[in-house]
């Protein structure tokens, strides 16, 4: 549910990224007023998105539950850290929205920096503090950790490079689920794993995508050409790192209770995964074109790891090539 609101955020905030590639010239004898007119509609905009998604989260998820104290939670090796890889793409994802959207309204570079940074932090740590006060759940430091480092990944390339030389990027591939039926400790109640992931990871396309951790990878993308730019290295072929996981079926073990039954997955069979990955990539936003319209489309596309060559290495000791890893 909540990762829903995120991707949310990245439509309302991608339609000021994609506005961001025309930008007025300083030069312009209308541009002063051009840009107040932008900066008005990002701060009013951002103001209004902000308070909008935080309330409606509240009502339609946390009034759900049982609410405290504020208290710390250590939810740190859940979803084998998945979801803290999550977080900091997320925070990446939004401070490069937030600078593109500021500098399009006429901002400097510095301070689209660091409001960029600063707006993409605090959504991230508004659910956060909500998670403190929610009896389910808690402040999680180690989410405020991975959100600082989301933030901080990309100002601080801004900063020194004036570009981003390394992306963070996300793929999810669909994945079916065996509807073999197996039975509890007592052997008084059957389900499958199929009926299990529904209950996880939801029904349809979009939920799934958004919150099947086993579908997904996590990765970090590099462009060689921007460290080498006399060198042959074509500027469009980035070489990523990623890291993801298989057979998760509860966020530390796969264990749980249904109709007060224990159900527990045998190891040998579904063995509980992590996964390495080095693969080829593609740097959409290096494709020359002179249409605003495709460099925007490329340009948002570029948030995502599309199917290329790959080598895994699981930690069950396995190496696997992947003439297309689609993970």
């Amino acid at each position: 549910m909540k990762k829903t609101i995120h991707i949310l955020l990245f439509l309302a905030l991608g339609i000021s990224y994609l506005a961001g590639q025309s930008r007025v010239s300083p030069f312009s004898v209308d541009s002063t007023a051009i840009y107040q007119k932008r900066q008005h509609l990002i701060l009013y905009g951002g103001v209004g998105i902000y308070t909008s998604l935080s309330t409606g989260l509240y009502f339609t998820w946390y009034k759900q539950y049982d609410q405290g104290p504020f208290h710390l939670f250590n939810d740190y090796g859940e979803w084998e850290n998945i979801d803290k890889l999550g977080h900091v793409y997320s925070n990446y994802l939004q401070s490069d929205f937030m600078y593109q959207s500021l500098r399009w309204s006429g901002y400097s570079e510095n301070k689209s920096i660091l409001y960029g940074a600063l707006s993409g932090l605090a959504f991230q740590t508004t659910i956060e503090v909500m998670d403190g006060f929610s009896s389910a759940w808690g402040f999680s430091l180690s989410d405020m950790a991975a959100n600082f480092i989301g933030v901080g990944s990309f100002a601080l390339q801004q900063k020194h490079w004036g570009e981003q030389r390394f992306r963070f990027k996300m793929s999810s591939w669909p994945k079916s689920y065996s509807q073999e039926m197996f039975s509890s400790e007592t052997g008084i109640f059957e389900t499958t794993l199929f009926a299990r992931t529904q209950s996880l990871f939801g029904s349809h396309g979009l939920e799934r995508f958004l919150k099947d951790y086993n579908a997904q990878t996590l990765w970090l993308s590099v462009n060689p050409k921007s460290f080498f730019p006399d060198s042959k290295f074509p500027s469009w072929l980035n070489i990523a790192v990623g890291y993801g996981a298989d057979n998760m079926f509860g966020g530390f073990k796969n264990q749980w209770e249904l109709n007060d039954e224990n159900f527990i997955i045998d190891h040998s069979v579904y063995p509980r995964t992590r996964q390495y990955v080095l693969a080829l990539d593609y740097d959409l936003s290096k494709i020359k074109t002179k249409s605003p319209f495709w460099k925007t489309i490329l340009g948002a596309l570029n948030a995502f790891k599309f199917p290329a060559p790959a080598i895994e290495y699981t930690s069950e000791g396995d190496f696997n090539f992947h003439l297309i890893f689609k993970n």
